[in-house]
């Protein structure tokens, strides 16, 4: 045991040299050249990253492009066969398609829902209520809580047995209903999920839309009251137009965000029949099946699927996001 952890601190002493040695060479290099010694000296400093970015960012995202025109099982090298994971992928995968489905329904309901809640609580926190401080607080543990163990707790929560039918079990006396089986009926694992999507409203947007919020101009507000605006209609006219470049900002986040799902769908066992999510599908096909070749297919389908999403947003932007200062 000493003399592994002996030889990881050699390998971790020797890389951060031969690092320091290549930033002390790119800096005499560009002197050289004639680089002035400050922008050497931020060229030489941003080489760590640089190299990380080619190594850990680049390198896996080219070495998949080509492992997805592939047949790789990782214990054998690499077969050429050019698209015929892609072709298996649209034609002969029907669990493809289910899988598809499952996830582009997820986030076609819960980013809408989660950005109107996340709008919503982050008007009432931008009031001037006693004890504010502890409340934005609280509403924002969810985005400092570990996603494993909040999938656990719901897992647990939704269970058949769980808090959530035990609290509405007198609901479903008075209607004479059994109580759901969240996981197990097919019917009920997307609303399952929605729900529980719904936790990532407490959190990180509701803190960036508030910021938001509280970069609006007070003036329009007073100006707005001179002119007799009541309450609502500031909020319509004013607030949310000021409002929409975060707004834009939080809408690409989620969209991105929701498609990317894993943790919770990884953590709790729930009817395959349902269908689920891409991230689980891929993962489930390069670790369980030893598919990489097929799993890096997916991966890169799953990209154009987000940056067709991230593009129709970003087109889409034009007819509703207004920038302060902006000529019409």
């Amino acid at each position: 045991m000493i003399s592994w952890y002996a030889q990881t601190v050699i390998d971790y002493v020797v890389v951060g040299t031969v690092i320091v040695l290549a930033m002390l060479g790119i800096h005499k290099v560009l002197r050289k050249f004639g680089v002035g010694r400050e922008a050497a000296t931020g060229y030489a400093l941003i080489l760590p990253w640089i190299i990380g970015m080619l190594v850990w960012t680049i390198g896996p995202f080219l070495v998949s492009l080509f492992l997805s025109f592939t047949d790789y099982n990782v214990l054998q090298s690499p077969t050429w066969i050019g698209v015929d994971n892609y072709v298996e992928m649209f034609t002969d995968d029907r669990q493809f398609w289910s899988v598809l489905r499952f996830t582009l329904l997820y986030s076609l309901l819960n980013v809408p829902l989660g950005l109107f809640g996340a709008l919503a609580t982050a008007t009432l926190l931008n009031q001037n209520v006693r004890g504010l401080g502890a409340w934005r607080t609280i509403y924002y543990l969810p985005a400092v809580l570990p996603a494993a163990a909040t999938a656990l707790l719901w897992r647990w929560m939704f269970a058949s047995n769980g808090i959530f039918n035990f609290l509405f079990r007198p609901f479903y006396s008075l209607f004479d209903l059994e109580a759901p089986a969240w996981f197990t009926n097919p019917d009920l694992v997307l609303p399952g999920y929605i729900i529980m999507g719904l936790w990532g409203v407490f959190g990180a947007n509701t803190v960036i839309l508030l910021a938001g919020l509280k970069s609006i101009p007070r003036d329009l507000y007073d100006a707005a009251k001179v002119d007799g605006a009541g309450r609502f209609s500031q909020y319509v006219n004013i607030t949310i137009p000021m409002l929409t470049p975060t707004i834009f900002y939080v809408l690409i986040i989620g969209v991105i965000a929701s498609l990317q799902t894993f943790t919770q769908a990884f953590f709790i066992d729930h009817t395959r029949r349902a269908g689920t999510f891409m991230n689980v599908y891929i993962y489930q096909e390069a670790f369980e099946r030893n598919r990489m070749g097929y799993a890096s297919a997916l991966g890169w389908v799953m990209l154009l699927i987000i940056l067709l999403f991230t593009l129709l947003v970003f087109r889409s932007s034009a007819a509703w996001v207004y920038y302060e200062g902006e000529r019409a």
